[in-house]
């Protein structure tokens, strides 16, 4: 079983994540937002972040920055609805291993969580 946290100031997306990644067995957390998720980060290790981009106290840019300098090891998969090639590729740089759009089906979630902890 793998900790999972989900920060995304959506909550039907933060509880979509919660029941599919339960559902496959993985003790999953949530987080409306950037400070929260990385408070929670604080107090306990996760193996993967599904992390929003766009969040309005502090954009997943600056989230994924902190988890990959305090937090190397810890897996980050971007979840947006607002995607370009630009920002996938900026992503990426900054270390996180996969970047899936919204909107997704289960399955699409499932095998990158899947794929993530494989690679």
């Amino acid at each position: 079983m793998k900790k999972i946290l989900v920060i995304d100031d959506e909550a039907i997306i933060r509880l979509s994540c919660e029941r599919v990644l339960a559902s496959e067995g993985h003790e999953v957390k949530i987080a409306g937002n950037g400070k929260e998720g990385i408070s929670m980060l604080e107090k306990e290790p996760f193996d993967l972040v599904l992390l929003d981009m766009k969040m309005p106290d502090m954009d997943g840019f600056e989230v994924l920055k902190i988890i990959k300098e305090r937090w190397a090891e810890t897996m980050v998969i971007i979840i947006t609805g607002y995607s370009t090639v630009q920002m996938a590729v900026q992503t990426m740089k900054l270390g996180a291993h996969k970047f899936i759009e919204k909107p997704f089906t289960p399955d699409i979630l499932t095998a990158a969580v899947s794929r993530a902890f494989k690679d």
